[in-house]
């Protein structure tokens, strides 16, 4: 009988290393704490010392829907709407900010050895074993 990705690894190892992949996983990623400063007031960029904030992004959006609805085969105003959407979804995405949630030396091990040793049990199962049966 084969075992996992059709190799004689093991269905067993497979198992339980999918199991602590996943387990572990999980934890690592519901241990993440994702904030963002993202506001209409708040500084997306900056060019040579003058902040542009999401609002000031905005101006050029509304100019460019209205052009594009007096006529909508204005390139420029098609450039203007949809640079101005480009901006202001790159500046939302730079403006989150990753942290992990308070938690000691023991959790943060335990999290890593499910996490990576699940993922080396997987891997090994789908290679065959050296070892003749």
């Amino acid at each position: 009988m084969r075992g996992a990705g059709g190799s004689d690894g093991g269905l067993m190892p497979f198992f339980i290393g999918l199991i602590m992949m996943c387990g572990g996983f999980y934890m690592l990623l519901n241990s993440i704490i994702v904030r963002s400063h993202f506001g209409f007031g708040n500084r997306l960029y900056s060019v040579g010392g003058f902040s542009i904030t999401s609002g000031m992004v905005m101006i050029p959006f509304i100019f460019g829907v209205g052009m594009i609805f007096y006529n909508s085969k204005n390139y420029f105003g098609w450039i203007l709407a949809v640079g101005s959407l480009v901006a202001l979804i790159f500046g939302a995405i730079a403006s989150v900010n990753f942290s992990f949630a308070r938690m000691s030396a023991f959790d943060l091990i335990v999290i890593l050895v499910l996490c990576f040793g699940g993922l080396g049990l997987f891997l090994k199962s789908l290679y065959p074993s050296t070892s003749r049966r």
